[in-house]
């Protein structure tokens, strides 16, 4: 008797949608809180004002990116709908022509013509706009867009990874705080890019160095022209 072996396959794909907000959200909490903080302690070095300003920018970056995640891809959703819209009118008032447009998709994809055609036909007897709208437009389940999933997991993330160097001003001296909290930030960060990657199954150190880099960068611009600006006021 002839065994069968499963092949088991672990893929990440499904978590774009949630991972990329989740991301985003978390790096942009840690750099845009942490350059605010320290632009503002190289301006002025007082402890109260600078936690009202960390506080500040967390309340106001987490409002922005729930708001903005969610019309940014709200838009998308609304041309994935309108496109599956059209392609369901099409299906409708002329199917032979979307049969022989999947084939050719089929065909260029590296099926001869013969079974590009079987198999089109098959695909659209079981479920027409599916087939279309996954082999045609590229619209899938697992990475359809989902606006208020987007919009809360970036608004959580930005408001954990605003936390973070919120909480070094608590604890930092005033003396050491700018470089405290560029330090631990980009620990954070380094963090954040590792698990970011684990995660989505991608390379570790590239990540870390990416985020690395930008958040360093980040926060020397934001110390330079809070200096600047507090050497000139």
């Amino acid at each position: 008797m002839r065994t069968v072996t499963r092949h088991s396959e672990r893929h990440r794909v499904a978590r774009i949608g949630w991972l990329r907000a989740a991301v985003l959200g978390a790096n942009d909490g840690i750099v845009s809180t942490a350059s605010l903080i320290v632009g503002v302690a190289a301006a002025s070095p007082a402890g109260s004002e600078v936690l009202v300003a960390g506080i500040a920018g967390l309340v106001a970056g987490a409002m922005s990116m729930a708001a903005g995640e969610y019309v940014s891809v709200s838009s998308q959703a609304d041309t994935e709908r309108a496109d599956l819209g059209r392609e369901r009118a099409e299906l409708a008032s002329q199917p032979a022509l979307e049969r022989a447009e999947l084939a050719q998709i089929y065909v260029r994809r590296g099926l001869d013509p013969v079974l590009a055609r079987t198999v089109a036909e098959q695909l659209m007897a079981r479920d027409a706009l599916g087939a279309h709208a996954r082999d045609e437009l590229g619209i899938s389940d697992m990475t359809t867009a989902r606006p208020l999933q987007a919009a809360l997991t970036s608004a959580a993330t930005f408001s954990l990874g605003a936390a973070l160097p919120l909480a070094m001003v608590v604890v930092s001296p005033a003396a050491l705080l700018v470089p405290v909290v560029s330090a631990a930030s980009l620990v954070f960060l380094a963090v954040l890019g590792a698990v970011g990657a684990q995660t989505g199954g991608a390379a570790v150190a590239r990540a870390v160095i990416r985020v690395s880099f930008w958040g360093a960068l980040a926060m020397a611009l934001t110390a330079g022209i809070g200096a600047l600006v507090g050497t000139a006021v």
